[in-house]
């Protein structure tokens, strides 16, 4: 791939930042390049204010000591961390495959024989985490990773516990993680051991693998709880006997009753083909820089680059638009209806500009606010009730092919993803909600309606 078509705007260090691969509550991720090997990497990008404003610095220097200590093949490798006065930048290992929800999200169910493996390298990276005094207590599809070769990665270990945590009982007691993985005695909040709660939502993950849905589902939280207290669940019949056992025991209510690592691993059905991961360990780990990266002298920050004010949309060409496909597969830009997903791509023919004016147009009426940034629009869609998560929003950017054929990107960036993905691709009913899942065509058209025969709608798709 050409440089160009990396669209670097940003030098960091030795890292030049590319297009923005995702958002969150702090900051974004950039694909971004090694300029000294050519390499791809994933920068996640932290404001400072921010993370001191909402008081969060104990949990980012926790974030970075953890990820620090997690050198594992099926873990999310972080290379380095640097700071600016005003950013933090995490320089990840870039994963291509996507993430695994993604992958039920399309296909549902899988194989027995690939949920397994899947599971495998589940059990056995938590377990070298549980190994380093590690609880990474957020599990779930959305945070485990795909790489090129079919491996998985776990990632975000944001809200993960470390040893200094634990308290005199030898409990944890922060009440976190999301509510369809979380285990019961995080609910009542009398303490937990971090590595039981972990456990219990590895057999969360496991079961949706095999059965393309939840074990615990309910709109009523409270309704949710209960089920989950009384682990009150049914496995498909498609299950066989020896995973049906297996998750039995995972999934045991009693934290005191339910299955260690050590006999996961034990059991027949695990060990099927079980290869351990092969790797080199590190003995010592030195976190000691780490409150150096919010100091504000200049001999512990580096100086990043500004971009130049691009006032033009991004430009794709050929090899952009082959990145943003499945398997070099360029239908997935032009077809009319997609799977389920957190984020969606489509083309309309029209120049940026026009895109932009019509959706602010557009989209106000619809129950959002829009804040717009060069060729960038942020829609924040305000609902009755707020989400587990805060509001549901939702990023936007135009990226152009030629002068009048543009494609419009699509992503969530804040906001539960099972929110979303129950919600994103709906219509709207009423006047701010969004229910009984339909055609993202309709959205579309809900968006950029036609206007006296100009190409705004799905309709005049290429």
């Amino acid at each position: 791939m050409s440089r160009a078509s990396w669209n670097f705007r940003n030098r960091v260090g030795k890292y030049e930042l590319g297009r923005v691969l995702g958002e969150g509550s702090f900051g974004k991720v950039h694909l971004a390049r090694d300029v000294e090997t050519g390499e791809k990497r994933a920068i996640k990008v932290i404001n400072k204010d921010r993370v001191v404003k909402d008081m969060m610095v104990a949990q980012i220097k926790r974030e970075i000591s953890t990820m620090k200590l997690a050198k594992h093949p099926n873990v999310v490798h972080l290379f380095e961390v640097m700071a600016s006065k005003t950013k933090i930048y995490f320089v990840l290992e870039y994963v291509t495959g996507g993430e695994l929800f993604d992958k039920i999200a399309k296909q549902g169910k899988l194989r027995e024989e690939e949920a397994r493996k899947y599971f495998q390298q589940l059990i056995n990276a938590v377990d070298y985490c549980h190994s380093k005094g590690v609880y990474h207590r957020d599990l779930k599809l959305e945070n485990l990773l795909l790489d090129e070769d079919g491996n998985l990665k776990i990632s975000d270990f944001g809200l993960s516990a470390l040893p200094q945590q634990v308290r005199e009982d030898g409990l944890l007691h922060t009440t976190c993680g999301t509510p369809n993985y979380v285990a019961p005695e995080v609910i009542v909040d009398k303490g937990y051991d971090g590595a039981k709660a972990d456990i219990w939502s590895c057999g969360v993950v496991l079961f949706v693998l095999m059965a393309g849905y939840l074990p615990f589902d309910e709109p009523n939280i409270m309704n949710l709880y209960k089920k989950i207290y009384r682990a009150d669940f049914t496995c498909p019949d498609w299950f066989s006997s020896a995973a049906r056992r297996l998750i039995i025991r995972i999934l045991e209510p009693n934290p005191k009753n339910r299955i260690t690592i050590p006999h996961i691993m034990e059991s027949p059905w695990f060990k099927k083909g079980y290869k351990p991961a092969k790797f080199k360990e590190l003995k010592n780990v030195d976190s000691s820089d780490i409150d150096l990266l919010f100091s504000t002298s200049n001999d512990c920050t580096l100086s990043d680059q500004k971009e130049e004010k691009d006032r033009r949309p991004s430009f794709l060409n050929a090899f952009d638009i082959i990145s943003l496909s499945e398997g070099l597969n360029l239908s997935g830009l032009f077809e009319k209806e997609q799977g389920v997903r957190r984020e969606m791509r489509f083309t309309l023919r029209c120049s940026a500009s026009e895109i932009l004016a019509k959706m602010e147009e557009s989209a106000k009426p619809l129950g959002f606010s829009v804040k717009r940034r060069d060729y960038k629009v942020k829609m924040r869609l305000e609902g009755r009730d707020l989400g587990r998560k805060g509001h549901l929003t939702i990023s936007t950017e135009v990226l152009e092919v030629s002068p009048l054929l543009s494609v419009v990107e699509m992503k969530k960036a804040g906001g539960d993803a099972l929110e979303f993905d129950r919600d994103f691709q709906s219509d709207f009913q009423g006047n701010r909600r969004m229910k009984n899942a339909v055609a993202t065509q309709q959205f579309r058209i809900l968006l950029f309606p036609c206007s006296a025969g100009r190409p705004h709608c799905v309709s005049c798709l290429v």
